[in-house]
């Protein structure tokens, strides 16, 4: 086994075990069915990611304040304008290109799909579907941020900012 795969096995039963925990509470009863989960989801997600690049935990760690901030400052604005009398909306479709993994495409997709305002809708071509709730709230700048610190989490190097 190399390096590079044992580290991203124990990081990755880490990072879903510790999910696992949390989400029940570290309940005694549900630690025998959670040991497979956790090795069950260990294994899709290393077929879905193969570890070509070292995945480290405190990447992740890093961007997991700047997600909830987004998400707040997000849902904040999301708020506002529902209760706005105007509703200031320009919906639309963003298709942004991405050179990223399909497993990490997918986790982007899914990021962007918990922040408000933005929902993604697939893949294509290489390219990431997402509608937006406003075309001109600046979604189409920081979209691609979201990505780049995604890269930056499986520890791909980028070659371009997109």
């Amino acid at each position: 086994m190399t390096r590079v795969l044992l580290t991203a096995l124990i990081h990755r039963a880490l990072l879903l075990g510790g999910a696992w925990l949390a989400l029940t509470s570290a309940a005694l009863e549900a630690l025998a069915p959670g040991a497979v989960a956790v090795a069950v989801a260990v294994w899709l997600s290393l077929r879905l990611l193969p570890p070509k690049h070292p995945f480290a935990l405190w990447r992740l760690a890093r961007h997991v304040p700047r997600f909830v901030a987004g998400s707040v400052v997000g849902g904040v604005d999301v708020a506002r304008r529902a209760f706005s009398p105007d509703m200031r909306l320009n919906p639309g479709w963003l298709e942004l290109p991405s050179d990223l993994p399909d497993g990490a495409r997918v986790a982007l997709g899914g990021e962007l799909s918990l922040m408000p305002g933005t929902l993604s809708a697939g893949t294509e071509d290489g390219k990431l579907l997402v509608h937006l709730l406003d075309t001109d709230a600046g979604f189409d700048r920081a979209i691609p941020r979201e990505a780049e610190e995604i890269a930056a989490i499986i520890g791909q190097a980028r070659s371009a900012r997109g």
